[in-house]
């Protein structure tokens, strides 16, 4: 019986660890189960079958391989997918040919921010075969100038330019009565308080100068305010959203009612958007490329998937948001993490660059 409390790769020898490796590369690369037969052709010392499927019992008593269904094939588990990713995987180069693509791509037109980010995701769901998935910005650039400007009586826009050259506007419904000059009041006394501030930290701000009337304002010009910044900290487009790309490369990956079954769930996540925070919380715990194998992905634990994912970072080192590709747990671990890890890098540069 195996102890639970022992790595399975220290439970391991030589040849036991060569037959893991092949038999989950090989895996990899068709997706159907490997029967002890086929593996053997693949090795260059003469190893029996026999031999290959004795080894193969022992692995599965570690509880690193698994058969999905009555046959002599297997396939790697979710723990032998990690202990392969953790200990085995030989990360590939990224070609020149490569890099070039996604800078080309990334580079079309860099004053749209979330376009750009748009962009980042086609790409890495054009080179993984799985879907690009990227969680935009939020707005946390300190502000540098507020504005508001009166579309109608009933109608009017808050322009709200930040430090990193970002301009936001929102159209809200100001308070009746409001006149050019209360609008003018307010944005003075928004602009004396407000620069160094995020938006996260923007709405304390104002309600601690309000409420200690540091700046006489009248009940309509401190309505306004107020209305105005819910406004802005209210979750919208853009401020947080989940860019996917590439939800047919999961289908045409997947064949079995069941294999369809976990995909349909997974859309159903990615649809509803649900706890768009963990994905960036994924990505937080340390800097590079993480690898979340089946129900490690707390985001899209359901549909039994994978996600490789990695953040990005402004000027400051700050991450803000994250990029990723979230396929069948039999994605190319090697070729898709240096793809993950430099589109990461380049869209953290760029939008470095456009401060």
């Amino acid at each position: 019986m195996n102890n639970p409390s022992l790595d399975p790769f220290d439970e391991m020898n030589a040849r036991s660890r060569e037959v893991f490796r092949t038999l989950v590369e090989s895996y990899l690369s068709s997706g159907e189960p490997i029967g002890s037969r086929t593996l053997s052709k693949t090795f260059s010392e003469s190893i029996s079958a026999a031999t290959i499927r004795n080894v193969m019992q022992d692995l599965e008593q570690l509880g690193l391989l698994g058969s999905p269904h009555i046959s002599a094939g297997r396939i790697p588990t979710q723990l032998g997918l990690r202990l392969f990713v953790d200990s085995m995987l030989e990360i590939g180069d990224l070609s020149k040919v490569e890099q070039r693509k996604i800078e080309s791509t990334m580079e079309e037109d860099q004053t749209d921010v979330n376009r750009m980010l748009d962009r980042a995701s086609t790409i890495l769901s054009a080179l993984s075969n799985g879907a690009g998935l990227v969680l935009a910005p939020k707005s946390e650039a300190p502000i540098k100038h507020v504005e508001f400007v009166s579309l109608s009586i009933d109608r009017a826009l808050v322009v709200l330019v930040m430090a990193d050259g970002q301009v936001e506007n929102r159209v809200f419904t100001p308070p009746s009565g409001q006149t050019p000059s209360s609008m003018r009041e307010a944005a003075n006394f928004l602009n004396s308080i407000v620069q160094g501030h995020t938006l996260s930290e923007i709405g304390q701000v104002v309600a601690t100068e309000i409420a200690s009337h540091r700046l006489e304002l009248d009940s309509l010009a401190q309505q306004m305010v107020t209305d105005g910044m819910a406004i802005w900290q209210d979750k919208g487009e853009a401020h947080e959203r989940l860019i996917v790309r590439g939800q047919s490369n999961l289908i045409e990956e997947t064949a079995a009612a069941s294999d369809l079954a976990r995909v349909r769930t997974l859309f159903d996540d990615l649809e509803r958007k649900r706890d768009l925070a963990q994905f960036l919380e994924l990505a937080q715990e340390g800097e590079g490329v993480r690898v979340f194998i089946g129900s490690e992905n707390k985001l899209f634990s359901l549909s039994g998937s994978s996600l490789v994912v990695s953040p990005y970072m402004n000027s400051d080192r700050k991450i803000i948001g994250a990029v990723g590709v979230i396929g069948p747990t039999r994605l190319n671990y090697g070729r898709i993490v240096p793809i993950v890890n430099y589109t990461a890098q380049l869209v953290g540069r760029m939008l470095s660059d456009r401060n």
